[in-house]
């Protein structure tokens, strides 16, 4: 009696196939860990796309492609004789039971926050084993996003007490980074003044975003599609009405498009009517 194969040993099988040096497919053949690394952050972030639209569907879908990207580099990986997918599988296994030791060992944690604490240390550990512990700041991927590792680099230096006491205290940083950037558009400064400056006003608003427990890549992402998702509809008005390039007529249009928006959300609706009663007290 035969069994059907498991889709992950279908998937390692396809793979194989495609990398095969006969048979496979010339593009899959050619590819190596450079130029496939872009395509895994891709499917990353269309992994989060798909959970900030709550499109569970899309979800699906863009978890198998990013499965893909893991079995792709392990495959790759297996050929040159270093590792396999098991050996990623195994690791990962080894990886979680050995810093989970409140779950599957005898340790009692008794909060998040210490689960968070104990996490750390198992990675600072982990790192001063492979010789990686010079600095609180060693392991920080270069490849993230800048917004997403100021954030990372910032809370690791928060480790040793290298912080603002809280979110209010660093408001004044951003008043400064703000006053330095003036100052060198004052005296026409060279671009690269101008970068490090705004470069230094971002860094700020990545700390605020930590203090306050958010995520400022995610921060960003969703300001960014409010954008466009106001702007578009400006747009429409725009050709509607046809109103051509007048700043002013465009951000009478954006005003009537944002405070439409603010009407209708349930939560201003929420604070309107709070406000309404504290009002009526």
């Amino acid at each position: 009696m035969t069994h059907a194969l498991r889709p992950i040993d279908r998937l390692l099988a396809i793979m194989a196939r495609l990398r095969d040096p006969e048979r496979g497919c010339p593009w899959d053949r050619e590819q190596d860990f450079a130029t496939i690394a872009p395509y895994t952050i891709e499917e990353a972030y269309e992994v989060a796309d798909a959970i900030d639209r709550g499109d569970i569907a899309a979800l699906k879908d863009e978890l198998g492609d990013l499965l893909l990207q893991v079995v792709f580099h392990a495959r790759m990986a297996e050929e040159a004789g270093h590792f396999g997918f098991d050996d990623v599988a195994a690791a990962i296994v080894e990886k979680m039971v050995r810093r989970h030791p409140h779950v599957f060992g005898d340790v009692e944690i008794a909060s998040v926050s210490a689960q968070n604490e104990a996490w750390e240390a198992h990675k600072a550990v982990e790192r001063q084993a492979r010789g990686e512990a010079d600095s609180v700041l060693d392991g920080v991927a270069s490849a993230f996003p800048a917004l997403l590792r100021a954030a990372k680099i910032s809370r690791r230096a928060a480790r040793i007490g290298f912080d603002w006491p809280d979110a209010r205290t660093v408001i004044p940083k951003l008043n400064e980074e703000i006053a330095e950037l003036e100052a060198e558009l004052d005296r026409d400064a060279e671009p690269a003044a101008l970068e490090e400056e705004i470069g230094d006003l971002l860094f700020a608003a990545a700390n605020l975003a930590r203090k306050l427990d958010i995520e400022p890549e995610t921060a960003l992402r969703r300001a960014t599609a409010k954008f466009e998702r106001r702007f578009r509809e400006v747009e429409a008005l725009a050709a509607a009405r046809s109103i051509g390039a007048d700043l002013d007529a465009l951000e009478a249009l954006w005003q009537e498009v944002k405070k439409r928006e603010n009407d209708a959300s349930p939560a201003r609706h929420s604070d309107a009517t709070t406000r309404t009663r504290e009002e009526q007290r």
